[in-house]
């Protein structure tokens, strides 16, 4: 509770807060249905072809560092998030079909 009310506190101090907070979730992408074998730089070259990239982060497992089959994909912009989302959603990377949509921003 403290941290939503911090935030809640932050947003009506500073919209500007709010802003960033949307742009980034709507800029973000959540990639499921990833082959355990793909990689960020397979992710990167797959996606970097609709847009720049600040950021790709493959979701691995703590105590044994394989990949837990998802990640994300951050751009520099929405439109190139959502260019990415409509041209990659259901396409096959590394052998299986994979699933995009925008990340949830918390």
């Amino acid at each position: 509770m403290q941290c939503l009310r911090v935030q809640s506190l932050l947003f009506r101090a500073l919209p500007s807060a709010r802003w960033l907070v949307t742009r980034e979730a709507s800029s973000k992408l959540f990639v499921g249905g990833l082959s355990y074998d793909t990689n960020e730089t397979v992710l990167k070259e797959a996606f970097g072809q609709h847009g720049e990239i600040i950021e790709v982060k493959v979701i691995c497992d703590r105590s044994s560092g394989k990949s837990k089959g998802f990640g994300f994909v951050q751009f520099m912009s929405e439109r190139s998030a959502s260019t990415a989302l409509q041209e990659m959603d259901g396409q096959l990377l590394d052998g299986r079909n994979i699933r995009v949509h925008h990340a949830n921003s918390g």
